[in-house]
């Protein structure tokens, strides 16, 4: 197939060609459609199918109707090149030279433009210099004693009780180590052929998280213990398990003892990882019987259900000194 494009790359389009070579093997354009996913565009699937039929040769056990590691990992990499091009995703250095040099030759037409993640970050920095500039510029406008609105030197320290709850700029600080986290899982995935219920979803993300140097939290409750379940559920045997990696919960799992609800929780936690990007958030969520703000890894796919309860609440109550006039 490869051979086949490169020798009439002068002469039409990659699109052309590849229609018309599955024209003349339709057992094999029949197969390859199998592939293409529900979420997919014309335009995606027609250049995540370039990219699949020029690389099938560098992967010499692939063959058709036969399903394989070997395929696994090649319709991994077509998944994350085609998240690349039109979604801006980006990857650990090695993955994206890989996909660059596989993708070498494929012309897609009008491709979207995405900013790099030095350039976000080159803005953010401006926009946040500029921000203390205008700070400084009004404080400089004010009277001695005008500062924070109350005379200056009148500052009686007082005990007062901070709400439960993460702070406000916890999720900002969150993120950074989620991000990290996020590349880790998707290398993670594509060497193992991509997200499927047969991979050991506890291994994968405990791997994940100790190579960013931090740890899970895993919290069992039995399922008989727990409030609030719907009127329907009779089945009262096994465990829930919730899954926490720096305070920020990630996922909940049920199963017939504490290791198979860990796999299951470990399983919805991944799932989390599958879109274009995570985000650590503040929810409202339950938590014995009360609706209380919780930190949350999301991904950017729209909830029709409301968030399970939790199991654990590492946000407690807290005796700070307050100035006050």
């Amino acid at each position: 197939m490869l051979c086949f494009i490169a020798g009439m790359a002068g002469e039409r389009s990659g699109d052309d060609i590849v229609s018309e070579y599955l024209g003349q093997n339709p057992e094999l354009a029949q197969w390859v459609d199998t592939f293409r996913t529900y979420c997919e565009t014309n335009k995606q699937w027609v250049a995540r199918r370039e990219f699949i039929l020029r690389n099938m040769e560098a992967f010499p056990t692939v063959k058709v109707g036969v399903p394989s590691s070997s395929l696994d990992r090649l319709l991994s990499l077509s998944m994350v090149w085609v998240n690349h091009v039109f979604l801006g995703c980006s990857y650990p250095q090695a993955v994206m030279d890989k996909i660059t040099e596989m993708g070498e030759g494929i012309v897609v037409q009008d491709a979207p433009v995405h900013k790099t993640m030095k350039e976000i970050m080159t803005r953010g920095k401006q926009s946040a210099a500029e921000s203390d500039a205008d700070s400084c510029a009004k404080r400089a406008k004010l009277g001695p004693n005008e500062l924070d609105g109350r005379p200056a030197g009148r500052t009686n320290a007082r005990a007062v009780t901070q709400k439960s709850g993460p702070p406000p700029q916890a999720p900002a600080e969150q993120q950074p180590f989620f991000n990290r986290l996020y590349k880790a899982v998707a290398w993670k995935l594509v060497s193992a052929g991509g997200f499927g219920p047969n991979l050991d979803h506890f291994e994968i993300l405990r791997s994940c998280v100790e190579s960013c140097k931090q740890t899970l939290s895993c919290v069992f409750v039995p399922l008989k213990d727990i409030t609030g379940l719907p009127a329907g559920r009779t089945q009262k045997e096994g465990h829930v398990c919730e899954i926490r990696c720096q305070t920020v919960y990630m996922g909940t799992g049920y199963g017939r003892d504490e290791s198979a609800a860990r796999a299951m929780a470990s399983k919805e936690a991944l799932k989390v990882f599958q879109g274009r990007k995570v985000t650590v958030k503040i929810c409202r969520r339950r938590y014995k019987g009360k609706d209380v703000e919780d930190l949350m890894l999301l991904d950017e796919q729209p909830r029709s259900q409301g968030f399970p309860p939790a199991l654990s609440y590492p946000f407690q109550a807290e005796q700070l000194e307050d100035g006050s006039s």
